[in-house]
């Protein structure tokens, strides 16, 4: 390791992304600094755990997403997740 990399406390995100923009890693770290690391370890602890639930939705609901889902060709309790997804988000962000 050349020099120790004193990371500052930002007062916004701009400020933060600044200065690992302008930062030359390879004036503190060398090759032998680093360690061999398993990404997919990482990966498989930040998948997003599901919980299955029931809805009693209108027929009618249930076939207009199956249409639209056919058309889109995905399976239709996909498109009924992407469209909660959304109107949780449009709702959340108010």
């Amino acid at each position: 390791m050349k020099k120790r990399l004193v990371v500052p406390k930002f007062k916004n995100e701009d400020e933060e992304a600044e200065f690992w923009a302008s930062l030359d890693l390879s004036e503190y770290f060398e090759p032998s600094d680093f360690k061999p690391f398993n990404f997919s370890e990482l990966i498989e602890k930040s998948k997003p755990t599901t919980k299955p639930v029931t809805l009693r939705l209108p027929d009618k609901w249930i076939l207009t997403a199956k249409a639209i889902a056919s058309q889109q060709d995905i399976p239709y309790q996909s498109l009924i997740k992407q469209i909660i997804h959304s109107g949780l988000q449009r709702y959340t962000h108010r």
